[in-house]
C-alpha cells in the first residue's frame, strides 16, 4: 500500500461514509445507564446500535458477521467478526454509550446537534468518546480488503455501558469469551492523545475509587447562634478528615499505601512526552488567569497525572444552596470523592487503607461513615519489537513525527479485564481525545484530521500484525 493510495482511500471513506454516520450518531441522546436509568424505555441505546448495524451492513465488507447480544436487562453488545488469512486474532474495542450533556456549551453549539467547523472539528456529545471507534475499526478492515492486503482474524467489540464503569462487560466476556478466541493484539480506541501532531499510545491507566464520606453530629439542625462554639460543625470535621488524606499545600496524598514504584521505562517515556508537550500540558485546561498548577516541572505534572494518586471532591449532600441557607448548624454532611489510583495498585488495598484512615479516632467523637469501591488500573506489557517499529514508522509516515507514549490519568475498566484474561497479548491503546476535545465536558469534539491519520496508522498496524504472525509460522515450520 503506497502512502498516497492509503491516505486517499481513508480520507474518501471518512468524508463519504463515516462523517454522515457520525452526524446521525451525535443526534441520538444515548446516555449511559448510570445517567439514564430508563434507557431501555427511552430506546436511544437501541437506536445507536441499530444505526451501527445498518451502516455496517451497507458497507458490504466481505466475510463479516454482526452479532447483537443483549441478555436480560443488560446493555447490548456488538460483536463484528471477520475471518482472516491467518487465525491470529486482532481484537478492536470501542463503546457507544455517552456521558450526559453537561452545562457550559457554547451558544452556537448543542450536545445533540452535530457541527463540523472549518478546521475539521466535529462537535457533539459522543463523537470522540467514543462513537468514532466502531466506524474507524470497520474502515480499517474495509481498507485492507479493498486494497488487497491480507490480515489476521479481526473481532470488533463494541459495548454500551463503558461510561457507567462497564458493569455488563464481565458477564458478556465470561459468557461469550469463546467468540473472542485468544487475541494476540488488542487495539483500544477509547483513549487520548497528547497533541494532534503524532501517533500516541497509552502505556498505563490509573485505577479509580469512589469514596462517600459522611459526618454526623446531630439528630437535626439547630440554630447556629445557640449551638456554635458548643457543637462541632460537621464541616470542621470534614476538613480535619480530608487533611489526614491530602496535603493542602501540595495536593499530594499523605497515605504511603497509595503509592507504588514507577517503572524505569515509564519514567523514560514520560520524560520524552514532557519534552514534546512542554507547556501544552497546562494549556489544555481553562484555568483562571491567577491559578497555577501543582508543579512547575512538566515531567512531574505527567507523573502526577499517570502514576501518582490524586483526590477530587465531586459532590456533596446536606449543604443547602446559598439562597436557601439559614443560620443553622447542620446535623450532617456527605461528600463524594474520586480517588485516582496508580496503575499497579489494587483498588481493594486502597479502599482498606483509606477507610481505616478516615474512620479511626473520629474528631470530636462524630459518627463517620465511609464507603469505598473502585476498579484497578492497568500497566501495559512491554511492546514487542514489531509493534514498536510499526507504530513509530506509521507515525512518521502519516504525521511526519515519531510516535509517543504516555500514561493516562483516567480509567478504562475493560483494559484491566483484558490484561488479566490475555496476559500474552500486545496492546495498542490509542484515541482522539487530545487538547481541548473535552470528553465528558461541554463542547466535546472529534478532531477529524487526526482521526483520519490515526486510521491510516491502524491499517499499517493490522497489516504488520499479519506479517509478523506469518513470518513466525514460517519459522516454526522450517
Amino acid at each position: 500500500m503506497l502512502t498516497a493510495q492509503l491516505t486517499s482511500h481513508i480520507n474518501t471513506f471518512w468524508d463519504q461514509e463515516i462523517l454522515p454516520a457520525l452526524h446521525d450518531y451525535i443526534r441520538i441522546p444515548n446516555e449511559s445507564p448510570l445517567f439514564d436509568p430508563d434507557w431501555q424505555a427511552h430506546g436511544h441505546m437501541q437506536r445507536a446500535v441499530d444505526l451501527v448495524a445498518a451502516w455496517s451492513a451497507r458497507q458490504a465488507i466481505p466475510g463479516g458477521t454482526v452479532s447483537l447480544l443483549q441478555d436480560g436487562n443488560r446493555t447490548p453488545l456488538l460483536l463484528i467478526d471477520f475471518p482472516g488469512d491467518l487465525p491470529d486474532t486482532v481484537l478492536m474495542y470501542g463503546h457507544l454509550d455517552k456521558q450526559p450533556p453537561m452545562v457550559g456549551w457554547r451558544d452556537d453549539l448543542d450536545p445533540w446537534t452535530p457541527h463540523l467547523d472549518a478546521e475539521g472539528r466535529l462537535y457533539g456529545r459522543g463523537a470522540g468518546d467514543d462513537g468514532y471507534a466502531v466506524f474507524t475499526a470497520l474502515a480499517t478492515v474495509k481498507t485492507l480488503k479493498d486494497l488487497g492486503q491480507p490480515h489476521g482474524r479481526i473481532v470488533i467489540l463494541i459495548e454500551c455501558s463503558e461510561e457507567s464503569g462497564s458493569p455488563d462487560l464481565p458477564y458478556y466476556i465470561n459468557t461469550y469469551g469463546a467468540s473472542l478466541g485468544t487475541p494476540s493484539l488488542i487495539i483500544c480506541l477509547d483513549s487520548g492523545c497528547g497533541n494532534y501532531d503524532q501517533l500516541w499510545s497509552t502505556t498505563s491507566l490509573r485505577g479509580q475509587m469512589v469514596i462517600t464520606l459522611q459526618v454526623e453530629v446531630l439528630h437535626e439542625g439547630v440554630h447556629s447562634g445557640l449551638a456554635s462554639g458548643i457543637v462541632p460543625n460537621p464541616f470542621l470535621i470534614l476538613r480535619k478528615l480530608l487533611d489526614r488524606l491530602e496535603d493542602t499545600d501540595t495536593g499530594a496524598l499523605r497515605l504511603p499505601e497509595l503509592y507504588v514504584p514507577i517503572p524505569d521505562e515509564r519514567l523514560r517515556q514520560t520524560a520524552q512526552a514532557a519534552s514534546i508537550l512542554g507547556g501544552a500540558i497546562v494549556d489544555d485546561f481553562p484555568l483562571l488567569d491567577t491559578v497555577h498548577v501543582l508543579a512547575d516541572n512538566p515531567v512531574e505534572l505527567l507523573l502526577n497525572n499517570s502514576w501518582r494518586p490524586a483526590l477530587a471532591v465531586t459532590g456533596q449532600d446536606g449543604m443547602p444552596s446559598v439562597t436557601q441557607a439559614g443560620n443553622v448548624l447542620l446535623p450532617q454532611l456527605t461528600y463524594k470523592m474520586s480517588l485516582r489510583l496508580p496503575p499497579t495498585l489494587t483498588a481493594d488495598t486502597a479502599a482498606a487503607a483509606v477507610t481505616r484512615l478516615l474512620q479511626s479516632d473520629p474528631p470530636f467523637g462524630a459518627r463517620v461513615t465511609v464507603t469505598a469501591s473502585g476498579a484497578n488500573g492497568w500497566n501495559a506489557p512491554a511492546l514487542a519489537p514489531w509493534l514498536e517499529e510499526v507504530t513509530d514508522q506509521s507515525s512518521q509516515e502519516f504525521f511526519g513525527k515519531e510516535a509517543c507514549y504516555i500514561g493516562l490519568g483516567g480509567s478504562i475498566p475493560f483494559m484491566a479485564m483484558l490484561g488479566e484474561r490475555f496476559p500474552e497479548a500486545q496492546f495498542l491503546i490509542t484515541g482522539v481525545l487530545g487538547p481541548h476535545a473535552n470528553a465528558h465536558g461541554p463542547n466535546e469534539f472529534l478532531h477529524t484530521p487526526y482521526a483520519k491519520k490515526l486510521n491510516c496508522c491502524l491499517v499499517r498496524v493490522v497489516a504488520a500484525h499479519y506479517q509478523q504472525a506469518h513470518e513466525r509460522r514460517v519459522a516454526v515450520r522450517s
